[in-house]
């Protein structure tokens, strides 16, 4: 996608210019784990016009392979971003009606060649969202990625402003046979698979606790091999906590904790938590993925931008106690 943010906090009205980035669920996740030394690639379509260009670039620059980016359509999605400070909460107006990957067909994509060879899978709740044609696609490439024998992992990440929680369950929840790991907050889980965890979110009061009886309700009704949320307590808008939980069946993990203040730019906080996750399960223990998912999200939300650019020393480093942000000389 295209992302077009106001400059520093200033809100839509005010402004004549936008900065220009581009990103986007899977993208973000797909340049953390180019970023971690795997050999990534993003499935979509895009234009072939010079705006389509820049997006194909913009994850070439990282690392991320484009071998089964599909060319054609008309425009690339675009969301606004007005980034807020304190109790002003932050604003996203999505313009994604008609985008190339919205009006893709199944021709446009060979996902039994794109699966061949491949280790891991990784979608998010946003895809099938924006059009049916895109939640069929969705599913195609999780049928695709089953025969292959791929690891599946879906982000849930619901958004109201795409679609209602009737239409996400109805969608979402069939897809949920083909998923080895699932990711999702609080909100992602009730709107999205019907689950609800108790505790006081927007208070600021996330109890793990809350959380356990719907993982193992979760994992007991969809097979998952991991439920993995992120726990973010929310003090106003650039002044967060930050925890992650994971589940794999027999035990629970809870990281520790991090005070993020100021947040530069949460956006892609969540993904960049996948990407840290999708590498920490390839290379290490449930445990110890837990904590370099967190670790690489808290990270991500003091760098612009959707993508998280650090690198595996960089979350290790913080995972490991290395938090007083001392000039590096």
């Amino acid at each position: 996608m295209l992302r077009l943010s106001t400059p520093g906090f200033q809100r839509f009205v005010q402004v004549d210019s936008f900065d220009v980035c581009y990103g986007g669920g899977e993208a973000n996740v797909a340049v953390s784990c180019a970023n971690y030394g795997h050999e990534a690639y993003f499935v979509s379509k895009l234009p072939t016009h010079e705006i389509g260009q820049a997006a194909v670039n913009a994850l070439r620059r990282y690392g991320v392979r484009t071998d089964h980016i599909c060319r054609g359509g008309e425009r690339v999605g675009i969301y606004y971003l007005e980034t807020g400070a304190s109790m002003r909460p932050s604003k996203v107006i999505y313009d994604r009606a008609h985008s190339a990957i919205a009006e893709a067909d199944p021709e446009d994509f060979d996902f039994d060649r794109i699966m061949e060879g491949a280790d891991w899978f990784h979608w998010s709740g946003i895809t099938p969202a924006i059009s049916d044609k895109a939640a069929e696609l969705t599913r195609l490439a999780c049928e695709a990625a089953k025969r292959h024998g791929v690891t599946v992992s879906v982000d849930l990440n619901f958004r109201k402003k795409l679609w209602t929680k009737e239409k996400a369950q109805s969608i979402m929840r069939p897809l949920m046979q083909y998923v080895d790991v699932c990711i999702g907050n609080e909100e992602d889980a009730e709107l999205c698979l019907g689950f609800k965890p108790e505790g006081d979110v927007e208070s600021g009061n996330t109890d793990a606790e809350g959380y356990k009886g719907i993982f193992r309700a979760m994992m007991d009704e969809f097979g998952f091999k991991y439920v993995v949320s992120t726990l973010r307590e929310s003090y106003s808008a650039t002044h967060n906590g930050w925890k992650g939980m994971l589940y794999d069946g027999k035990d629970f993990y809870l990281s520790k904790r991090y005070d993020i203040n100021p947040i530069i730019d949460r956006v892609g906080g969540g993904d960049s938590f996948s990407g840290g996750l999708i590498h920490g399960l390839l290379t290490m223990t449930p445990g110890e993925a837990l904590e370099f998912a967190v670790a690489a999200s808290a990270l991500k939300q003091t760098i612009p931008g959707d993508f998280n650019m650090v690198s595996a020393s960089e979350v290790h480093a913080l995972a490991a106690g290395s938090a007083n942000g001392r000039v590096q000389r």
